[in-house]
């Protein structure tokens, strides 16, 4: 494990203005979840915090729809981890549950298997998804309880050595929990998840239960490092919670946290260059700023100390430095893969669905091929393909009219904006349409309800080049760099640029890694640097 130690020079310093503990004047390029929270932390260490959002509402890819009375969350819609929420509260001085009404989902999710009648409930709990292993596969249940012990050391072990380090400090990797299962970690770094999964059960449906958090990743079960198989101690081994009013909420929450700490949100400012200061006597450069164009068409300067790139990391890099100033230039990306594309459908349906619980996912016989087809090398949209859909009308009643249902459709596609963008009521391109219509098709056979296209009376898409347009994601991608080996931990890039002092970054592209609790811990890796802090520690409520 010791050739694993981090050693990327700059990536692993830190730099003057991250040693500098005075209060900073600082800009956050990005008002999605990641930049939201850095502000707010930020904010409340006394620093002076400006973020500046290009589109003209916060969230990002964490995004809202309203349309004739449904209300539709456009991104995020699995609440996962709630102790890295809850710490995140507490360092602002409240808690989850002084700022959410977090409703616990029973069943957490469903699954239709093509080729089986009955669908399978994964419930908040553990007795009982044990008892459905040992159902589908006589002896499963004494594996089931072995991998969710692993899945629990794993994931308590990630929590305190390493997604909340900067990796700027060998120190995680020296301590004694950590060397004694050295061994064991590098299989799980080396080894994929469903080789993992594979040689412990041999149903292929239990195997798709257990391979498909890797989805969440934006990876595959074989691209994805076996490391990953903690996620499984998050919905066998634990609840799955739900927001009332929807994901749009916990931005509403977050933007108003930062700005109760004196930080100042700026809609439909978009961001043009980073600025930089080569004044005479310093080493490297150092960050000075931003130039940003106003939606009123007004180019602005606003001077910093400190810039937090909380944007994709490739348009940060590649549009916003010059290139004898990028960490990561255009030539890098060769060597990256995005995670993956999706086709959303957002569907207001006539009448109640009760075939469909809060979450649900229709998984297909030959996963080998739907994984191909995203990830080769002649990738398309698979046909058929995995879908999921989230029905938040089962649990929140605003999030619909009164004697409808709210359906958020996902198909994992290529991150490919060839693919085309969304539109409303079918006026979206051709190829993102068909996929849509294939998806709602399968998703009414599967589940017996023969009748729901005729019932749905509000329809909006989107597809990968919307993701490029509106969020500048790279390549179209729904989630970020995929978490394979050579993007996770210290191997993912850093959140430091290596070519200018005091630029930072935070989201889904930079460590931690995808998803709502990750960019909430980069946020904090931010505040970490600032401070100096290179310890693998969560910072002290």
């Amino acid at each position: 494990m010791t050739s694993l130690l981090p050693g990327r020079g700059a990536e692993g310093r830190t730099s003057t203005s991250a040693t500098d503990r005075g209060p900073r004047r600082v800009v956050v390029v990005g008002g999605g979840i990641a930049g939201l929270a850095t502000a707010a932390l930020l904010a409340s260490r006394g620093h002076s915090v400006d973020v500046l959002e290009k589109n003209d509402d916060l969230g990002g890819r964490v995004g809202t729809l309203e349309r004739d009375g449904f209300r539709f969350d456009t991104g995020a819609s699995w609440y996962l981890m709630p102790e890295v929420f809850e710490h995140f509260f507490a360092l602002l001085g409240t808690s989850a549950a002084a700022e959410l009404d977090l409703t616990v989902l029973d069943p957490s999710y469903r699954v239709f298997f093509e080729g089986h009648d009955q669908p399978l409930d994964v419930r908040p709990d553990r007795a009982h998804n044990r008892a459905v292993f040992e159902s589908i596969e006589p002896g499963a249940a004494e594996r089931f309880d072995a991998y969710l012990a692993s899945a629990e050391e794993t994931y308590d072990l990630a929590l305190r050595r390493f997604l909340y380090s900067n990796f700027d400090s060998t120190s995680s990797f020296l301590q004694t929990d950590v060397l004694r299962r050295t061994p064991r970690l590098g299989r799980l770094l080396t080894r994929s998840l469903d080789a993992h999964v594979a040689d412990r059960f041999s149903d292929h449906r239990l195997r798709q239960l257990l391979g498909y958090p890797a989805v969440f990743l934006g990876s595959s079960p074989t691209r994805a490092p076996s490391m990953y198989h903690l996620m499984s101690r998050l919905d066998l081994g634990d609840r799955v919670l739900y927001p009332q009013g929807g994901f749009a909420r916990l931005i509403e929450v977050i933007a108003s946290l930062a700005e109760r700490h004196g930080a100042r949100l700026h809609r439909g400012a978009t961001v043009t260059q980073i600025l930089t200061d080569a004044a005479a006597g310093r080493g490297r450069p150092r960050a000075s700023g931003v130039v940003h164009t106003t939606s009123a068409g007004t180019q602005r300067l606003l001077a910093a100390d400190v810039v937090v790139g909380a944007a994709d990391l490739h348009h940060l890099e590649t549009t916003l430095l010059p290139p004898d100033l990028q960490s990561h230039p255009r030539s890098s990306w060769r060597r990256r893969s995005p995670g993956t594309g999706a086709v959303l459908a957002m569907l207001g349906v006539d009448g109640t669905l009760p075939q469909l619980p809060h979450h649900s996912l229709f998984f297909t016989t030959d996963w080998e091929q739907n994984f191909g087809d995203i990830f080769g090398r002649h990738a398309r949209v698979p046909s058929p393909a995995s879908v999921y859909v989230c029905k938040p009308s089962e649990s929140d009643p605003s999030v619909a009219p009164a004697g409808s249902e709210n359906l958020f459709v996902l198909v994992p596609v290529p991150a490919d904006v060839s693919i085309g963008e969304g539109g409303a009521d079918g006026r979206g391109s051709e190829v993102v349409e068909r996929t849509a219509d294939a998806a709602i098709d399968q998703v009414a056979a599967w589940a017996g309800i023969p009748d729901l296209r005729d019932r749905i009376r509000v329809r909006q898409t989107v597809g990968p080049a919307d993701f490029e347009t509106r969020f500048n994601a790279w390549r179209g991608s729904a989630l970020g760099l995929e978490h394979t080996l050579r993007q996770s931990a210290f191997l993912r890039p850093g959140n430091t640029s290596s070519k200018v002092d005091g630029l930072f970054y935070a989201g889904a592209s930079t460590v931690p890694g995808i998803g709502l609790p990750m960019c909430l811990i980069s946020a904090e890796l931010v505040l970490k640097r600032l401070a100096g802090d290179r310890s693998s520690l969560r910072v002290a409520e």
